[in-house]
Parts: structure tokens; C-alpha cells; sequence
């Protein structure tokens, strides 16, 4: 093995305030280039959210149209997610060497070329190759973006950053289905996979203020990218597989084929320089242990709100208009308190910030698994606002601690990580609900009490990482 190609991770003491002491030389943009970048950076976070899910909406239309079933049509949403999961580690390590904002902007390029080719899209293969091709796009860009607010915010500030960007994330999750709903009624559904495409634009005409791309001195490991992206893609299918296409068993061992690819990558990476699979930050107890909790909160939150509706509708009579108004309060309750825990992060602990947090969401989820059978909208609402609050106390700082905390150098492989364990996070949620309902258990309080169990771990994680800042 060559030097060069061993680990070469800057030496710093690891903080509980999110960032490494190294790292006190980042000031971010000057005014008012950084409002302009802030702007840029969050057109195109709603961007990529809002493309991520408007789809959800018009799939039963799509099915009609395209003469499918609506079990198979349910692979636009796949594609896309399964593309974009395994563009983002690749791509961030990539933006390491070419530089973020090329790597951003080829990434909303593709994203624009691919949405125009929705309007020639009438059998349902030719629609799947445009959602691939939007989710490459949008896994290139999402993959450095995280590193990219790093570099627009000053370090005392980066909490904030993240805040606003969770504002944003959850604006755009509720807009989506109210927007592609007006769309479908309104419009041809192709118009669906276009609506975002101004956004793009926008962010492109202003994305010269965003931080000048720096090139990398290490060449791209294109064998390590594409074992990355091929472990990624059988993990997910797998168990795309095994909880939604009715093969279980060839899922599981689709999934478990994925796994054990991931951990020979990882073991093949551990004594490269940068690695595409990020060993070198994951074994800093900051990072590790952060990455931890995002993924178990990720599932939880992720299963909560999958859940919850056939819970509210098949277990309690309530209709799917009404239940779509019923779960508002969890969106809404993140949407105010997201940037503030954003802001605190900024000084006080993340770490006990997110242990409180999660005491908080395992409360509220303890509420709803022994919700009664006739609760009203009151009952059903404050502990909705009970666990969104808590969740909304960990998201912000956990991610500060993962990119705060990473060397500068390797931000974006900060960023793709916590992007990966959120997409991750999102599907094992959403496979989790799948087997509590094919196991008849979907509509009691076995789901809500995972999902507690799940919170438990990452205030578990938040707490070891607390405690090992206080030892340094």
C-alpha cells in the first residue's frame, strides 16, 4: 500500500459545539454575497425535496393513463429514490476533486435536461428512464450541498444555516402534494416532473454567488464509486423487495448481498486517502455516533408518518380528506421549531439538544402507540406537536455535529453521508410499516412503539457522544 494512499485525516479535537477547533479560520461569505448564496442554495434544496415526493400524488392518474397497475406504478417513486441514494456518496466525494458548485450545477443541469424529456414520456419505461435521469441530477447536487452551506454560513453560524435548510425541506414536503394535487386536476400529469424546473432556474441564474469551486489533488476512485453506488442500489432494492414487491425472500437476500458489499467496501477504504465510503469519518466517535441516531430518527419519524394515516383511516373511520388535515400538525410544528433548535445549536450543546429531543419524541410516540380508539382532533393533535417537537430538537444539531464536525476538506463526504442516512433512514421506515401491516399489526400500537424504541437509540447514541466530549 502506498503512503498516499493511506488515511490522511487533519488532527483535531473533536467538539460537542459541532465543529473541530481547526475549523475556527471559517467565516463564510461575506454580506451580501451570502444572503445571495443562501437564496441560491435554497431553491435548490426545494427543488430536489419538492421533486422527491410531488410525484406521490398523481400516481393513481399515471397508472389510468399508462394502463399499468397502480402496485407497479409505484416504481416512479423507487427509481427515483434508489438512483439518488446511490449518486450521493460517489458525487460528494467527487465534488471533493472537481470542486462543489461544478458538481451542484452539473447536477441541476441534468435535473433540468431529464425533466424536459417528461413530456415524451407515454409508456411507463420511458417515464422511469426520465425519473432516473432526474434523480442523478438531483443526487449530484444534493450530495454537496450540505458542504456548500458549510462554506456559505461562519462556523458560529452553521446551526442556523441548517435550520433555515430544514425550514425549507419541510415547507417543501407540504407544498408538494397540495401543488401536485392541482396540477393533476388542472393539467396533464406530465406537468408534474416539470413544476420544479423555474426553481432550477433560478437557483442557476444566482449561483454564481455561491463559494468558488476548489479542485482536489487526489484523482476520483472510480472503482470505489461505482462498488458504492452498486452496494447502495442492492441494499435498497432488497428491501424495496422484500416489503413492497412481495418477494421476501429473494429481498433479503438481495438486501443482505448489498450489505455485505458495503462492508468489504468499507473495509478496502479504511486505508484510503478521502475514501468514497467515508470510514475515515465514521470512526471519529462525533460523527459515527451522530450518523447512528440520524438513521434510527430517520426511520422513526419516517414510519410515524406512514403509519399513522392507515391508523387514522382504517382503525379509526376517519376519511382520507380528514386525515390528510389531521397529521398537519406534525409538518407545521417542525416547520416553526426546526430553525430555532437551529439557531440553539449554535450555543449549546447538539449533543444534549438531541438526547432532550429525543426523551421528547419518545414521549409523544409512547402517546400516540395507546391514542384511543375515538380520539378527536385535539387528542390527536398535541401529541403530534408533542413528538414533531422533539424530533425538530434533534435534526438540526445531529446534522451540525456530522458536518460541523468533519475537516473542511471532507465536508461534502459530510454532507453525502447524512443524506445517505436520511434516505436510508426513510426507507427502512417505510419497509417497517410494511411488514407491521402484512403482519396484521399495521393498525395498533405496534408501529408508534418501534418508532419509540427507535428514538431511544438515537437519544442513546446523542448521550455516549456527550459523555465522550466531556472525557476529551
Amino acid at each position: 500500500m502506498r503512503d498516499d494512499d493511506r488515511a490522511k485525516v487533519p488532527e483535531a479535537r473533536q467538539t460537542d459545539i459541532g465543529a473541530p477547533d481547526m475549523a475556527d479560520i471559517d467565516t463564510g461569505l461575506e454580506m451580501p454575497r451570502r444572503l445571495w448564496a443562501i437564496v441560491a442554495i435554497s431553491f435548490g434544496t426545494a427543488l430536489f425535496v419538492l421533486d422527491g415526493t410531488i410525484a406521490n400524488v398523481a400516481l393513481p392518474t399515471i397508472a389510468r393513463d399508462l394502463s399499468v397497475e397502480q402496485g407497479v406504478v409505484v416504481n416512479v417513486v423507487t427509481v427515483y429514490q434508489l438512483v439518488m441514494v446511490m449518486a450521493l456518496l460517489p458525487f460528494a466525494n467527487l465534488g471533493e476533486r472537481l470542486g462543489l458548485r461544478r458538481v451542484y450545477q452539473t447536477g441541476q443541469l441534468i435535473f433540468m435536461a431529464a425533466s424536459a424529456l417528461a413530456f415524451l414520456a407515454h409508456s411507463l419505461p420511458t417515464l422511469l428512464i426520465v425519473r432516473a435521469g432526474q434523480a442523478f441530477g438531483a443526487g449530484m447536487a444534493m450530495s454537496v450541498s450540505a458542504a456548500l452551506i458549510r462554506q456559505i454560513y461562519s462556523k458560529r453560524s452553521l446551526g442556523s444555516g441548517l435550520g433555515i435548510n430544514s425550514v425549507i425541506v419541510a415547507s417543501s414536503n407540504a407544498l408538494a402534494p397540495v401543488l401536485g394535487g392541482l396540477i393533476v386536476a388542472h393539467a396533464d400529469w406530465r406537468w408534474v416532473f416539470v413544476a420544479a424546473v423555474p426553481l432550477a432556474a433560478l437557483s442557476l441564474l444566482i449561483g454564481r454567488f455561491l463559494p468558488d469551486p476548489v479542485r482536489g489533488s487526489t484523482p476520483f476512485d472510480w472503482r470505489s464509486g461505482l462498488w458504492s453506488a452498486a452496494s447502495f442500489a442492492l441494499l435498497i432494492g432488497g428491501i424495496e423487495l422484500a416489503a413492497h414487491g412481495g418477494m421476501v425472500a429473494l429481498g433479503v437476500v438481495i438486501a443482505l448481498a448489498g450489505l455485505g458489499s458495503a462492508l468489504a467496501l468499507a473495509w478496502r477504504e479504511r486505508q484510503r486517502a478521502n475514501p468514497v465510503f467515508p470510514v475515515d469519518l465514521l470512526a471519529m466517535p462525533s460523527i459515527g455516533l451522530s450518523t447512528l441516531a440520524a438513521i434510527a430518527a430517520f426511520v422513526g419519524s419516517a414510519a410515524l408518518v406512514v403509519a399513522l394515516p392507515f391508523r387514522l383511516e382504517q382503525g379509526m373511520g376517519y376519511t382520507p380528506q380528514e386525515v390528510g388535515l389531521l397529521v398537519l400538525p406534525f409538518p407545521l410544528t417542525m416547520l416553526v421549531v426546526a430553525p430555532i433548535a437551529g439557531w440553539l445549536s449554535d450555543h449549546a450543546s447538539p449533543s444534549i439538544m438531541g438526547l432532550i429531543g429525543m426523551i421528547i419524541a419518545v414521549a409523544g410516540l409512547c402517546f400516540l402507540a395507546f391514542l384511543p380508539d375515538h380520539a378527536g382532533v385535539v387528542a390527536i393533535a398535541w401529541r403530534l406537536v408533542v413528538a414533531a417537537l422533539g424530533f425538530s430538537l434533534f435534526f438540526s444539531p445531529n446534522a451540525r455535529m456530522i458536518v460541523g464536525n468533519s475537516p473542511r476538506e471532507r465536508a461534502a463526504a459530510a454532507g453525502g453521508l447524512l443524506a445517505t442516512g436520511r434516505l436510508f433512514g426513510q426507507t427502512l421506515g417505510a419497509a417497517l410499516v410494511g411488514i407491521t401491516l402484512s403482519l396484521g399489526l399495521g393498525e395498533g400500537p405496534v408501529p408508534m412503539l418501534a418508532c419509540a424504541v427507535l428514538a431511544a437509540v438515537a437519544a442513546f447514541a446523542s448521550l455516549v457522544r456527550w459523555r465522550l466530549a466531556e472525557k476529551a
